[in-house]
Parts: structure tokens; C-alpha cells; sequence
């Protein structure tokens, strides 16, 4: 697949032509006509990640064909980055290519953005880093007014902080989520807002207690949380689960209960296995749960918690794959019918789809 090609006069006709293919996947299943949520055109990448190259003594972007991959692409600007990014990125090279230092055995850059506006950017080394360089990447920082992060093998240098505040409105409230350099966080912002929105609505008038398995940072917890008595939320990562647990008392939630755990344990310890540990704690019989909430990988869900996810009488589902959301849906149709159906343009210019459901049992 060659590069993409970031043309906004395409791109209503290749939004169109994905969610038609989108229709096509799940007629079968008597989806609903989808809700459709389109993407900013250009500056709507909130991460971003370049390698660089070396010619001549200076370093340039790099970007790489997949028909070609040894030939790199050299760039100076990036349209779909977020503004945050896109305005940076000269800036940032210069000093990079001014500095031997910052400029030494470089081979790649790192770049998030919130739409608070705060800006963090990670460069990559093959070499051990020092004092010498941490002294360059400081008046880099303090230049430009950004966060620096410096890596290489075994070597993690943070000058300020490791992660950035975003920030921003959601049906009348002002969320707040601590996002952590090196973990997931939604690549498009505005396109994750409605996500936030439609789950919001979707959820709204069910009531009782939520289960939310792949909470990561908490990003749909916190804004789901109000709309239910208490929320069990489950999650592998310990960086995620500790942004989580920030991210709640930023936003003042406190009926929810984290729980590191894989959605096969909770779903064992949900239909009665062994006793986990990490569980103590965990009152599961005062939960009366009425909604389960999933965003999972893109292997989508394994068959214990497909299994599990037919014991609720609403299924909230989040998928980056419309293949294993199909092949979820088509094992949960005998219990379950799709009441609900969106359609999320997080990557434009791309075949991807973020897709959004809401199953209820028949």
C-alpha cells in the first residue's frame, strides 16, 4: 500500500465509500443505518511518529512507501498532525540539526499533542545519553515551550514530566485526563469526543452498574461513570491503570473500582472460577450490572468474554477492527440485536473505520 495521499477534496467520497462497505459487512445482522461522525480534514493526528535520516550532517523527517521500504521520503511538514505538532516540527529540526548533541546517532522522533495544547516530543538515540545532552534538550524545552523525552536502549531521560494534561468539554462538563508518554491515548482528538458523545447517549437512559473491560487511562470510564451506580473497570497495563486512577479523582468520580486484571480472569471470576487476588476488595455480588462497555484490541473479543458478554442485557462496543466486531456480533446474535450503529472516521485518508454499537438482548 503506498503512502496516503491527505487530498480534504477526497475526502467526503472515501468517508462514503467506508461506510458503505461498513453497511455491506453487517446487512446481514439488520444493522441500523449508522450514525456517522466525520474527521476534521487535515491537523487531526494528535500523535506522530517520524524517523529520521541523516544526509550530509543534518537530519531530516522521514516517511517510508511499504512498496519501497529502503527508500525514504524526506518531508518537512506533515498536514494531518494536529496543528500543535505541525507548527513544531521545523522548529524542533532546526535545533536538532544546530545542536551536535541532540543531533548525534538520532534515528527517530516522537510527537503528542493535546488539544489543551500542551506538546511533548520523544527523541530516539542509538547511543547512551549524558550530561551534554541533556543540557542541549533543556534549552530545547525552554525554547520552544514544549516537554522533552530522551531514549535510548535501557535509558529513559524525563526532564520535566513524562506526561501531558489534556483537557477539554463534553456535554457541559470540563474533563481532565493525565496522558502518559508511551501508552495508548486516542490518536484523533476531536473524533474521540464523539465517540465520548454517542456512548454517552447510548448509555443514558439504561441505568444500573456498568462493567468496562480494556478501560485503559479511563478514557471512556470518566465519561460514562455519571450515567451508572457503580462501574467495575478492568485493565492490563499498569501505566494505564495508574493514569486511570489520576484521571478519576481529577474529575471528582468515585463510584468506580479498578482492577488490573485480563478480560478472561474477570470473566472467569464473573461466572463463578477461582479467586483472584487482585479481586479482594471487589463486593461482585452488590454489583447489579446492566451494561457491558468494550474497546478492545483489534483481535476484538476472545470466546470466554463473548461468553460472558451474553449474560448482559446491554453491550456497548467500541472496535477499531470491523472484521472481529463482525465475527463478535455474528456470535452474540442469537441473544443479542444491534439497537445501535456508528461509524467513527478516526483515521482519514486510511481503509480504517472505527465502529460503534450498542447491542440489546433480543
Amino acid at each position: 500500500m503506498p503512502l496516503p495521499v491527505y487530498d480534504p477534496a477526497c475526502y467526503d467520497q472515501q468517508l462514503a465509500d467506508k461506510v458503505a462497505r461498513y453497511r455491506a459487512d453487517f446487512a446481514h445482522l439488520s444493522m441500523p443505518e449508522p450514525e456517522v461522525f466525520a474527521s476534521p480534514r487535515l491537523g487531526y493526528r494528535m500523535r506522530a511518529e517520524f524517523r529520521l535520516w541523516h544526509v550530509e550532517g543534518q537530519v531530516h523527517y522521514a516517511m517510508f512507501d511499504p512498496a519501497e521500504p529502503k527508500k525514504p521520503i524526506l518531508i518537512e511538514t506533515f498536514p494531518p498532525a494536529h496543528p500543535r505538532i505541525d507548527e513544531a516540527m521545523g522548529p524542533v529540526l532546526a535545533r536538532i540539526n544546530a545542536s551536535a548533541e541532540l543531533r548525534r546517532r538520532i534515528f527517530q522522533i516522537e510527537f503528542l499533542a493535546t488539544l489543551s495544547g500542551e506538546l511533548m516530543t520523544s527523541l530516539v538515540y542509538h547511543r547512551k545519553l549524558d550530561g551534554g545532552w541533556e543540557a542541549d534538550a533543556r534549552a530545547l524545552a525552554a525554547d520552544l515551550g514544549i516537554l522533552v523525552i530522551g531514549r535510548s536502549r535501557g535509558q529513559k531521560c524525563v526532564l520535566e514530566r513524562d506526561w501531558l494534561q489534556e483537557a477539554f468539554e463534553l456535554d457541559g462538563r470540563a474533563l481532565r485526563y493525565k496522558q502518559v508518554e508511551g501508552s495508548f491515548t486516542q490518536p484523533n482528538g476531536e473524533v474521540n469526543r464523539h465517540m465520548l458523545r454517542w456512548a454517552r447517549r447510548q448509555a443514558a437512559a439504561i441505568g444500573g452498574d456498568l462493567l468496562e473491560l480494556y478501560c485503559g487511562n479511563g478514557n471512556f470510564t470518566v465519561a460514562l461513570a455519571p450515567l451508572f451506580g457503580k462501574v467495575l473497570a478492568t485493565e492490563m497495563s499498569k501505566t494505564s491503570v495508574y493514569a486511570a486512577h489520576d484521571n478519576l479523582a481529577a474529575n471528582g468520580i468515585d463510584n468506580v473500582a479498578m482492577v488490573r486484571m485480563a478480560s478472561e480472569e474477570i470473566s472467569d471470576a464473573l461466572a463463578g472460577g477461582r479467586e483472584y487476588r487482585r479481586m479482594r476488595g471487589v463486593d461482585l455480588p452488590s454489583y447489579a450490572f446492566s451494561t457491558l462497555f468494550v474497546d478492545p484490541p483489534r483481535a476484538g473479543l476472545d470466546a470466554a468474554t463473548v461468553a460472558l458478554a451474553a449474560r448482559f442485557d446491554h453491550i456497548l462496543y467500541i472496535s477499531c477492527n470491523p472484521d472481529t466486531l463482525r465475527a463478535n456480533v455474528e456470535a452474540l446474535s442469537a441473544t443479542h440485536r444491534i439497537a445501535a450503529a456508528a461509524a467513527f472516521d478516526q483515521f482519514p485518508y486510511t481503509h480504517h473505520l472505527e465502529c460503534g454499537m450498542l447491542l440489546v438482548r433480543h
